[in-house]
């Protein structure tokens, strides 16, 4: 495209705009219909020299000018209980609903990693004498060992919200990693999935996994889901630099950030009812099976949260996104 023919033939279209706008509320009727139409149109404008011809001086200007009359347009918009009740039973499910196809390969893979990890560490004297000493194996896995007390090593309400503060950074760290081509977020993955695998190697050599998973079910469910959730997502964030699809990456990136971003306030939620369950769940004197029927109902409660809320949404066309009078102008670019 030739950018000195295209700004010639739509200057006097910005430029009238640029006056309407200057007028303020002092505008007839015929000329608020002008400049709603002239918004659209240069709205597209601005699209086609991002996508075809950037030019940094014009993109700028030509930025204010639609960001002005989207303000003029659209009026000042305010956040309401409404934009919260509808970021909770539509908005968030939605978006992770729409991103199950990353999350849940995810989360099998993950789970088969720590695993694997768990069997490996459990069947081999020798890769466990190079985690510890002997005898500090056996002050972690002995009955009334650090396994078990590190639950019940702080006040509950403290313990909760430190656990919730660690693993909302954790996701987020995920959710904000992945533009960085997904490997980071399989690093923090690892990461954790070398934790438990650890856990559950150290805990079987000794003949009480079964006393690591009861304390680990209660709240891991819940919290596990919640970081491959953040982990699946910060994937399809980091993929979308490599394949944008039918956009050009700086609007498809856009696109997904915005959603990733509901994802982390969402995901920050569901990880505080983990952590509150880990705080007075996990240590408490409950049996054992009430505490992994807690873990499980809460896990279930997420799923059909998810899958009935979420799914309900996403037919309607909810992709946790921001209204579509709050984005930039998208133009689909030729693959």
């Amino acid at each position: 495209m030739d950018l000195d023919v295209y700004v010639t033939a739509h200057r006097a279209e910005w430029d009238r705009l640029d006056h309407l706008l200057k007028r303020g509320r002092r505008l007839t009727g015929a000329e608020a219909d002008e400049l709603v139409a002239l918004y659209q149109r240069t709205a597209t404008h601005l699209s086609v020299i991002q996508s075809t011809a950037p030019d940094p001086a014009l993109t700028a200007r030509l930025t204010q000018l639609v960001a002005r009359a989207r303000s003029a347009v659209t009026g000042t918009r305010r956040s309401t209980w409404r934009d919260v009740v509808r970021f909770l039973t539509a908005g968030f499910p939605a978006a992770v609903y729409r991103s199950r196809h990353w999350w849940i390969p995810t989360a099998v893979l993950s789970t088969l990693l720590a695993a694997v990890i768990g069997w490996w560490i459990g069947t081999h004297p020798e890769i466990q004498a190079a985690i510890a000493a002997p005898d500090e194996l056996r002050q972690l896995t002995r009955p009334g060992g650090e396994y078990e007390t590190y639950y019940s090593s702080h006040p509950a309400g403290s313990f909760a919200a430190q656990v919730w503060t660690n693993n909302a950074r954790a996701a987020a760290l995920c959710l904000a990693l992945g533009a960085f081509l997904c490997f980071p977020v399989l690093w923090v993955l690892f990461i954790n999935m070398l934790n438990l695998g650890v856990g559950i190697g150290l805990m079987s050599s000794a003949g009480r996994l079964d006393t690591f998973l009861g304390l680990v079910l209660p709240h891991g469910l819940l919290e596990l889901t919640a970081v491959f959730v953040a982990a699946g997502t910060g994937l399809r964030l980091g993929w979308t630099l490599i394949d944008p699809g039918p956009y050009s990456r700086r609007t498809a990136l856009a696109r997904q950030g915005r959603a990733a971003i509901g994802m982390a306030i969402g995901l920050a939620l569901v990880l505080f009812v983990s952590g509150v369950i880990e705080g007075f769940v996990t240590p408490s004197g409950l049996p054992t099976w009430a505490r992994v029927a807690i873990g499980v109902a809460a896990e279930a409660a997420f799923l059909v949260y998810v899958y009935v809320l979420g799914g309900r949404a996403s037919r309607a066309g909810e992709a946790g996104d921001v209204d579509a009078d709050q984005r930039s102008a998208e133009l689909p670019t030729a693959a």
